[in-house]
């Protein structure tokens, strides 16, 4: 056998930590002595397939022998298990002899992060077991906490989902492109995991096989590696995260994380780190592109490590990485930086082609910071607890002769003039002259009003899904300003530009117009999806706005009944009662309408009970509730519940992870929609995905 694994017959603790021991000629002795340490092992004498054991066994530290190896077999030795180990947070453990002493630096540098030397005895080893997994430990939290993060930080672009009891595999958009490129005949929509498994190389299919009996059998989440099918140089580990109704696979490339980058990435959120930030800064400089930096501090840390635990600050810095780099993707541009680099400061980087003057320069950081700090605002789910964290921003934009130390200087130096000076919005701007400014907002929004007749208001439509087969059902239509200076400018500064300018009832007309006009060019292949449109509250005061919305739709051809309203709470707090008559009009005409974000306001309940609705679109953070505490999901389940028993579809948005779609549509929701599945698309992207899935 290749695998030995210690059971409590020889000694060990059942709940005792797992180690993965990787020994060419002393596999089983080194068993014996992790035994007696106080751990489980499970042990392998070559390096064939080794990171896939690695995987699978769970464990956090890898311990590799290299005894009686020279140095080419070490390096050989340490990189069979370095990139797993890496992708996982995890630590290795070297045992070297006198031979290797003088290749320690080496070593470390190809992977290695701590090392024994000299007689390996029980007290010896378990000290160097406990230290190491101690960084790991630091890294990635616990065994649940990996778990845990796996399922809110991994990539969502590569994942695949099988429901046991009807059968169904789906896959997201870019597995499925790789799939058509490893098997161009095969059609995924039909096949099974086993379909899966045998497009694997035959070397890979044992360690497959044996995942997902793991995660079957067991409900436990499992992991294996195997290379990619016609490209053996490219390596991918699929994390399995089972639950009653089956399983899903989330796929990462391990070939991504090259040894030589170690230093551009910090290992808490995986971001680029200082170095890394530099890096991309003076990349961007090189290419003569102007460059914008946003210094975010985030407050209130550390009355977090101190109220709840080192573990729950640490959560946070990962949901506030995700976030970022989410908004980052949002706001647009060419590989935005996302940064850590330092303990509670994070950078968000933009560059800019062409040779913008200083002024729109800042007018652009004026728009976006706002934004980045506005989603740090939303509360952070933390188990039982709801967390808020506070945040401000220095700004810094490249001037000529800058490098990159010198930009992020001056966005520490506006950071530090935020801090210090309570600015509004917590936003500071060092320019190149050393002076600290505020922003103004005077030509942006004279810009608004010509954007309309300029064409610079498009629409994006964010597909939504089925919960029971994931089919595409409708769709949410959003508007982006594209304006020429200062790039995509997304819905939320957009409206909020509007509203500043009073030029809001304009815009909204117009965005309906436009959503309806794009919306009735669609194909036949088309026509069952329903539309949503969002609706403000300076709409629905306007006099005319029944009989305007309805010649908007009936000009188009578009058939009412495809129409939804969505109304956020806040425009309806003022006035329940003629919200109720407006909406009953509505209806009364063949429109639907849903009550946006629900769970943000203050009168939730009155909503539900006072107004004629259709759907109930719960709003993206009380959506993501689901994935903390019991009572959490209690909560979510009872807003479900409230509302099916009421006869209203919901719709939950903001789903961006397996285990939370898994969670709500346990709990009962309809219909989702969400990045898990996809970002918002123009609407030649949005009919090539519908008709991909037809």
């Amino acid at each position: 056998m290749d695998d030995t694994e210690i059971d409590d017959q020889s000694g060990t603790v059942l709940d005792a930590p797992p180690v993965f021991i990787l020994s060419p000629r002393q596999r089983e002795e080194l068993s014996v002595l992790a035994v007696r340490a106080g751990w489980k092992p499970v042990a392998a004498r070559r390096r064939e397939r080794a990171e896939s054991r690695y995987l699978g066994s769970l464990a956090r530290t890898a311990l590799i022998d290299l005894r009686g190896s020279d140095e080419v077999e070490a390096l050989e030795e340490i990189s069979s298990l370095a990139e797993a180990v890496e992708a996982s947070g995890g630590a290795i453990l070297l045992i070297v002899d006198d031979v290797l002493e003088p290749a320690l630096p080496r070593l470390i540098a190809a992977g290695g992060t701590h090392f024994l030397t000299g007689e390996v005895s029980v007290a010896r080893l378990a000290a160097a077991l406990a230290s190491a997994d101690k960084l790991a430990e630091r890294l990635v939290g616990n065994l649940t906490a990996v778990r845990n993060r796996h399922a809110v930080q991994r990539s969502d672009a590569l994942f695949w989902r099988w429901r046991a009891t009807e059968r169904v595999l789906s896959v997201s958009p870019g597995l499925a492109l790789m799939l058509q490129r490893m098997a161009p005949g095969v059609d995924h929509n039909r096949a099974g995991v086993a379909d899966l498994v045998r497009l694997l190389d035959r070397s890979d299919r044992v360690g497959a096989i044996a995942a997902i009996r793991h995660a079957v059998d067991d409900l436990m989440p499992a992991a294996f590696a195997h290379s990619l099918p016609g490209t053996p140089g490219r390596r991918l580990v699929q994390h399995l995260y089972p639950d009653p109704a089956g399983f899903s696979g989330e796929v990462e490339e391990l070939d991504a994380r090259r040894r030589g980058t170690n230093r551009d990435r910090d290992f808490m959120t995986g971001l680029a780190s200082r170095q890394g930030a530099l890096g991309w800064i003076g990349g961007a400089l090189g290419r003569d592109e102007q460059v914008i930096i946003f210094l975010i501090g985030l407050g209130g840390l550390d009355r977090i490590n101190t109220g709840y635990g080192r573990m729950v600050g640490d959560a946070m810095l990962s949901r506030v990485a995700i976030r970022l780099s989410r908004m980052a993707e949002l706001l647009g541009g060419d590989h935005p930086l996302v940064a850590r680099i330092a303990g509670a400061e994070f950078v968000i980087g933009m560059s800019v082609s062409g040779n913008l003057q200083e002024k729109a320069l800042l007018e652009r950081a004026g728009l976006i910071a706002p934004q980045l700090l506005g989603d740090i605002d939303r509360p952070f789910n933390a188990g039982d607890h709801i967390i808020r964290l506070t945040a401000r921003s220095g700004i810094a934009v490249s001037a000529a002769g800058d490098n990159a130390e010198a930009i992020l200087r001056r966005a520490s130096s506006a950071l530090a003039d935020a801090r210090r000076s309570g600015a509004h919005g917590g936003v500071r701007v060092r320019v190149a002259d050393g002076q600290s400014v505020a922003l103004h907002h005077e030509r942006i929004d004279s810009d608004l009003r010509l954007a309309l007749d300029r064409g610079e208001i498009q629409m994006l439509y964010q597909p939504q899904y089925a919960m029971s087969d994931d089919r595409i059902t409708g769709v949410e239509a959003l508007a982006r300003w594209r304006h020429p200076v200062h790039g995509e400018i997304g819905a939320g500064a957009l409206f909020a530009i509007a509203e500043r300018s009073d030029f809001l009832v304009p815009l909204s007309d117009h965005i309906h117009a436009r959503a309806l006009e794009q919306a009735a060019e669609w194909p036949a292949s088309l026509s069952h999806l329903r539309i949503a449109i969002n609706v403000t509250a300076a709409d629905i005061v306007q006099p005319e706005f029944v009989t305007t919305i309805l010649e908007q739709v009936d000009r188009t051809g578009i058939a009412r009944r495809r129409i939804t309203l969505e109304i956020t709470e806040s425009g309806l707090i003022e006035n329940l009662g003629g919200a109720a008559r407006l909406l009953t009009e509505l209806r009364s005409a063949g429109l639907s309408v849903a009550i946006d974000d629900f769970g943000t306001g203050y009168s939730s309940l009155a909503y539900l009970k006072s107004l004629p609705l259709d759907y109930l679109k719960i709003d993206s953070t009380i959506a993501q509730d689901i994935v903390g505490s019991h009572r959490d999901r209690i909560i979510v389940r009872a807003i479900i519940d409230m509302a099916r028993s009421l006869g209203l579809n919901v719709v939950a948005e903001g789903v961006e992870t397996e285990q939370q779609l898994a969670l709500l549509a346990r709990a009962g929701a309809d219909v989702y929609q969400g990045f898990l599945r996809s970002p918002p698309l123009e609407s030649s992207a949005l009919i090539a995905l519908v008709e991909r899935t037809l």
